[in-house]
């Protein structure tokens, strides 16, 4: 675990420049996953996103890392570290506290993973997407989120790291968006599309990130590999798989803790390829 200051999730997604990448990243999200259809999805970690919201799948669960200790983006619930209050899942669903490094669910069970900025805190980064290559099923849909290390808050970060005085939380270095390409890419996904946004500097108060948001147009069309955050979306590709028509696929069975929110009438499962 990192010995250097981590900023408190909760504190800063409740600061000015937290609303500001939130705010991005929940209009992202809510527009990805509405057409994403199956029977299970997951949000791995930052339950101050709520990142399934706009997903009608009837399986959904935030799953915790439980493992993580003070690092971790969230509170510890009753019982851990020293008995901070708990963070829970939306209504009508479940919560799982886990080691997210090893995953309490069955392989291939899983349509759909969400992690927001998860990466950014993991202490192993690559195992978890692996992990998150284990459980999702054929041609099921991984959703990473995280700051750009090649941005203006990469840099700001970057000095801030040296200082002592970080302006973004994560428990140890941004993950450029490149090598998590690379990643996910020998992992067997098939990259389906990837955003940047944030275009704003790094700035601490309202006022003044209100008085660049000209940027954020200009940016998007000038320079849009350097937006302070990303989204990444890709599909797991099974060698020599080709699907033709509608597919009927039995309701996988997940590991007890993850009841799906209602019990579903008959439905085709489609996949969004």
């Amino acid at each position: 675990m990192s010995d250097r200051p981590i900023i408190d999730w909760p504190a800063w997604t409740d600061s000015p420049p937290g609303r500001y990448v939130l705010q991005w990243e929940q209009a992202q999200l809510d527009r990805v996953v509405s057409d994403v259809f199956g029977f299970h999805a997951l949000q791995l970690g930052l339950p101050q996103l709520d990142a399934l919201r706009e997903n009608r799948m009837p399986g959904r669960g935030l799953v915790l890392d439980a493992a993580s200790g003070a690092s971790a983006p969230y509170d510890l619930p009753d019982g851990h570290a020293g008995g901070l209050p708990g963070r829970h899942a939306p209504p009508a669903r479940s919560t799982v506290w886990c080691d997210l490094l090893d995953l309490p669910f069955e392989a291939q069970s899983v349509d759909l993973i969400v992690m927001p900025h998860t990466l950014e805190f993991t202490r192993d980064p690559h195992r978890l997407l692996r992990e998150a290559e284990r459980v999702l099923m054929p041609e099921g849909q991984l959703i990473i989120l995280g700051f750009n290390s090649l941005s203006l808050w990469g840099a700001r970060q970057s000095v801030g790291k040296m200082t002592g005085r970080p302006f973004v939380p994560a428990a140890h270095d941004l993950i450029a968006f490149t090598r998590l390409k690379d990643w996910i890419k020998l992992l067997g996904f098939e990259l389906d599309r990837g955003r940047f946004g944030c275009y704003r500097p790094p700035l601490a108060s309202d006022v003044w990130l209100n008085r660049y948001a000209f940027m954020e147009s200009a940016g998007d069309r000038w320079w849009p590999i350097f937006g302070a955050a990303y989204m990444v979306k890709a599909i797991k590709r099974m060698p020599g798989m080709r699907l033709v028509g509608a597919v009927k696929v039995k309701k996988p069975v997940l590991a007890a803790g993850l009841a799906p929110a209602a019990t579903p009438n008959t439905r085709n499962h489609t996949h969004d390829v």
